[in-house]
């Protein structure tokens, strides 16, 4: 397989749907062998088709399931994926749980879940990568554009993601010496079931009339932005973040 990631290893969680099956597809065109990650056992034919069809465009692919909430399955993850490829070089990290609902109004139960996948799962991930990313890694982290706007009823999500932001600066320091790059990527609102599975058709309004085309995005407007900050070239771009989101602004009353 020809391709600027030719002869990498990516890992992508949650890639069996959505910006994550998007992402896998695209490093595979770009050459890279990907070990697509999945966490409910009830998606293993979803995640063997993904797999099927990153086969078909010339790479090796993998799937892999596990509850990443437990450090231990992260660890089997990367096991896995050294086993199978010899060495990993790349991660992009798409798994995320959305709650949209009052803060007053949020239980323990959703509380702890999201910031169980949605900061824990990253922070984990990175400290495996830290022991056993090859030099010259990449690593790309999804937040949310929520994370700088000031909006209601977005207090769990957005404040479990915030975390992210500060794990990647610090990481991308420590891993830095060894030419790994660490950035995010904050999506604004997407049309997808990630998205449209917690909105109304109020709220959806209310999110389009925020951007500057007066529309939702594209899952594939994300797509360049990753290629770009997993590319070989990109050595120079790391502790960043990312805002892919039409030029999304917070509104004013």
């Amino acid at each position: 397989m020809t391709g600027k990631l030719a002869g990498k290893t990516a890992v992508v969680t949650g890639g069996t749907a959505n910006i994550g099956k998007l992402f896998a597809e695209a490093l595979a065109d770009d050459g890279a062998n990907v070990v697509v990650h999945y966490n409910s056992p009830r998606r293993a034919q979803e995640a063997e088709a993904v797999v099927g069809d990153l086969k078909s465009r010339g790479v090796e692919a993998l799937a892999h399931q596990g509850d990443l909430t437990a450090p231990g399955q992260i660890g089997a993850l990367v096991d896995a994926t050294v086993e199978r490829f010899g060495h990993w070089d790349i991660l992009v990290n798409t798994a995320g749980l959305i709650v949209r609902k009052p803060l007053a109004e949020t239980s323990e139960q959703e509380y702890d879940a999201s910031f169980a996948i949605n900061a824990k799962i990253p922070f984990f991930l990175m400290a495996e990568a830290a022991r056993r990313m090859a030099d010259d890694g990449r690593i790309v982290n999804l937040v949310t554009t929520q994370v700088a706007v000031t909006a209601a009823t977005y207090s769990a999500y957005a404040g479990s993601k915030a975390p992210v932001e500060h794990f990647t600066k610090a990481f991308a320091k420590e891993v830095g010496p060894r030419g790994v790059t660490v950035n995010c990527i904050a999506p604004g609102p997407q049309k997808t079931n990630f998205f449209f599975d917690v909105e109304t058709d109020e709220t959806i309004a209310w999110l389009k009339s925020m951007t500057i085309s007066g529309d939702l995005g594209d899952p594939a407007d994300i797509v360049p932005v990753m290629r770009f900050l997993v590319a070989p070239e990109t050595r120079w771009v790391t502790a960043q973040t990312v805002y892919v989101n039409g030029g999304m602004i917070s509104p004013i009353n």
